[in-house]
């Protein structure tokens, strides 16, 4: 069974076609990285115009590589959650060549793509497991019983941690997008006297915040300002100490409540090597193992699409009649599969 998953939740192009059976991935990626620079940050409007010159070009050259589209058998496509515009130009291409193919659609949940694309490594978690899903939009700690059954332990009550990052980022006048030229500057510096908050470690539950470290750094920007180059790095490297050794205790906290052994790690801010160190360490001394998907499949990709909703396909599931996009969409209201 060979699908065609198409992403474009907000600033990435991504296609894929997968067979289901044999794990065959072709795909293609764009990344709109330069389009938005100027601005400092993503711009809907921009992003889906991007999308829409995009989309269809890179559809054909991996159609090229699988034989054309009489090789599909399905069509799945980022339903949400994501930029509305962008969400829509994904969905009515998709659901346009499904119908001019008559081939089944499918809308699969961003998350939950981001969710399984450790399962795209040849080493692949077993269910049950704790997942922590870190991007620009979303941190939450997810209770993963089987596919499709999941339950949020904890998520932010305000700014995800990738947006922090990028905020953060954009205060120490780093260029767009922030989060990996933060991650960059703090390894120029070995370590630092500074010390910022580790928020909402000091009481029970696996909720986060970062809203109030973000400000925490623009009043230690002000105090040392104008800043030298040894400033700047320092408060990268204490900005990212926080948040991992933040990240570190929840995922422990989530792995003693539930009793697993395995923790996923997935989402752009898995990339962060500080991060996937600690963890490693974390898990190795509490007798758990940690997963992470591939650098490349950590940022927004068609192929984690093509995989989740190849696998719900492959289960019989379709979407029967024409269906709205959903910007916000909760991993719980997902169907399972039995």
């Amino acid at each position: 069974m060979k699908v065609l998953g198409l992403e474009s939740s907000c600033d990435e192009t991504g296609i894929a076609i997968l067979d289901v059976e044999s794990g065959e991935m072709h795909q293609r990626l764009y990344s709109q990285i330069e389009c938005h620079r100027e601005y400092g940050g993503v711009v809907p409007e921009l992003a889906s115009r991007d999308h829409v010159a995009k989309a269809a070009p890179m559809i054909m050259d991996v159609l090229e590589e699988v034989g054309g589209v009489n090789e599909l058998d399905g069509i799945v496509y980022t339903r949400g959650p994501g930029l509305m515009g962008a969400l829509m130009v994904g969905a009515c291409i998709a659901r346009s060549l499904a119908w001019a193919l008559d081939k089944p659609v499918l809308g699969v949940h961003h998350m939950e793509g981001h969710l399984l694309a450790p399962m795209l490594s040849d080493e692949k978690p077993e269910f049950p497991f704790i997942a922590l899903l870190v991007s620009g939009g979303h941190t939450m700690l997810v209770d993963v019983q089987a596919l499709g059954q999941y339950k949020i332990l904890g998520e932010s009550l305000d700014d995800a941690v990738g947006e922090a990052f990028d905020k953060t980022a954009k205060l120490l006048g780093l260029p767009y997008p922030g989060g990996p030229e933060l991650a960059s500057l703090a390894t120029t510096v070995s370590s630092t006297d500074l010390r910022f908050p580790r928020p909402m470690v000091d009481r029970p539950g696996l909720d986060f915040s970062f809203s109030g470290l973000k400000t925490f750094a623009l009043n230690t920007i002000h105090k040392y300002s104008p800043l030298s180059d040894q400033n700047r790095a320092e408060i990268a490297l204490a900005f990212e100490q926080a948040v991992v050794d933040t990240l570190q205790i929840k995922c422990k906290r989530a792995l003693k409540q539930t009793g697993y052994s395995r923790l996923v790690v997935a989402g752009g801010v898995g990339a962060n090597q500080s991060l996937r160190k600690q963890l490693k360490l974390m898990t190795e001394k509490v007798g758990a193992r940690v997963y992470f998907p591939a650098l490349e499949y950590c940022t927004d990709n068609g192929a984690m699409i093509a995989y989740a909703g190849g696998l719900r396909m492959a289960a019989g599931l379709h979407d029967v009649d024409v269906t709205d996009v959903l910007p916000r969409w909760s991993l719980e209201d997902l169907p399972g599969l039995v």
